[in-house]
């Protein structure tokens, strides 16, 4: 086992064991008179809402295990070699599909691929909000390892409209007699949904990274209590599956969508449409989103999405990526 597994792994531990205690905390935190039900009900049946594949069940159950085996596979590997300075890489998702696939609200844009001197690709598991897989996920790892790139996974978290929060708000590991351990079952069920199809697509990852912000046609509530349930709920689902978690965001967009809470887990952190300097400059400890290291800056460049490692990262590329 190497160093920073076992680094990881302590850390990992504690986290899940915060978790479980979530579970069984008392709910007079969230203020008594908000909904924690939808905000916004899209009037989806389930497979619509997925993009008409299976909704978590069985069969999907049995894809998140196949995935968490690759997961243990990729401990036995091999570190990745360090390099001396910062890498460039890119993230994908379902913008990059070919045109017209997905759900209606998340129509695929065939959005170009990462640039030839990209080396490394972070690949999105959803079309949008949770439960909905990305519609090339496959073809797009098969890209990845076709171009010998190293490779990570990332996913949108999402609020739950009533149906989804009535159909999984009793499936996990938290208290489904509390609002907020049924909004963290659903986040548990979030994440276990995208490790099946991680699973489906054969991606191996050391860490999975939450993609927190405002999802537009799939609104958070204005309950930010509510809202950070589901986060913590999700966060749960990889950490029990043996995943490192890391959050994306900005220190506004965190705000905005879950307040104070506090993970204090690595962080890759949007700049928004401007220059790699100014994406590096995220890196410092003024940009921080919820007390963790800065992994990544993330800029947009001529509609593609550029990513370049914080100092001192390439020195442990083994935590962050797979190496195809």
């Amino acid at each position: 086992m190497h160093l920073w597994r076992s680094h990881t792994l302590a850390l990992v531990a504690s986290f899940a064991l915060m978790l479980a205690g979530c579970a069984s905390t008392p709910d007079q935190a969230a203020p008594g008179s908000t909904d924690t039900t939808a905000t916004a009900d899209s009037g989806k049946d389930a497979g619509e809402r997925d993009g008409g594949q299976s909704v978590p069940g069985e069969d999907a159950g049995d894809l998140a295990d196949l995935a968490e085996d690759l997961a243990k596979e990729g401990e036995d590997e091999g570190d990745i070699a360090p390099v001396d300075g910062a890498l460039l890489g890119a993230d994908i998702s379902w913008p990059q599909c070919p045109p017209g696939m997905g759900i209606p609200e998340k129509r695929t844009l065939g959005m170009p691929m990462p640039v030839p001197e990209a080396q490394f690709v972070i690949v999105g598991l959803t079309n949008g909000p949770g439960f909905t897989p990305n519609p090339c996920l496959t073809d797009q790892v098969d890209w990845v390892s076709d171009h010998q790139l190293m490779l990570a996974a990332y996913a949108v978290s999402s609020y739950p409209d009533a149906d989804t929060l009535a159909e999984y708000g009793d499936q996990g590991p938290f208290d489904a007699a509390s609002d907020l351990g049924r909004l963290r079952n659903v986040g548990y069920q979030q994440a276990r949904y995208n490790i099946g199809n991680m699973g489906s697509a054969g991606l191996q990852t050391p860490i999975v990274w939450i993609d927190v912000e405002p999802v537009p046609d799939f609104a958070w509530s204005s309950d930010k209590t509510a809202n950070a349930a589901v986060i913590e709920g999700a966060a749960r689902g990889y950490v029990d599956a043996g995943y490192e978690i890391g959050v994306y965001s900005t220190p506004h967009l965190w705000d905005e969508v879950v307040g104070d809470l506090r993970l204090e887990v690595p962080e890759w952190r949007a700049a928004g449409e401007t220059s790699r300097e100014e994406a590096l400059s995220r890196c410092g400890d003024d940009w921080s989103i919820q007390g963790g290291e800065a992994v990544f800056g993330q800029w947009v460049e001529q509609r593609r999405d550029h990513n370049v490692t914080c100092p001192g990262i390439a020195a442990d590329l083994g935590r962050w990526f797979h190496q195809t």
